[in-house]
């Protein structure tokens, strides 16, 4: 089921942000990153978050999360060389399972577009 278009998240909905760094590989043939790369960065600043505040590596830790539900809507195209900021807030924390949203920004200090956000839930292994 498609969800309702909705408007682009605002930086203020975000308490925690992670610096991404676009690459020339995740532009497509269409000059702009191409939504699945949208998906490795959502990762990479989850798993980064969770491993600076574990201060331990998430690999070596007894269980896993698995990704169970995600959806992304996309607002605005990015592309290399952009610089982005990936927002991160918890929706829901249960007992087995934690649900994030998060939202891809243009770093800057005015906030830049948003180009995609997502809502991720985890269950854990």
């Amino acid at each position: 089921m498609i969800a309702a278009r909705t408007t682009a998240p605002p930086r203020g909905d975000f308490p925690v942000f992670r610096p991404i760094a676009t690459r020339w590989l995740d532009n497509d043939h269409y000059g702009h990153v191409n939504n699945v790369v949208y998906y490795s960065y959502f990762d990479t600043a989850v798993n980064g978050y969770l491993s600076d505040t574990a201060a331990t590596d998430i690999r070596a830790l007894p269980a896993i999360g698995l990704v169970v539900e995600t959806g992304c809507q996309y607002f605005a195209p990015i592309s290399f060389p952009d610089q982005l900021e990936v927002g991160l807030a918890l929706e829901r924390l249960g007992h087995s399972s934690v649900t994030y949203r998060l939202a891809v920004f243009v770093a800057g200090p005015c906030g830049g577009r948003g180009g995609g956000a997502v809502r991720t839930r985890l269950r854990r292994l």
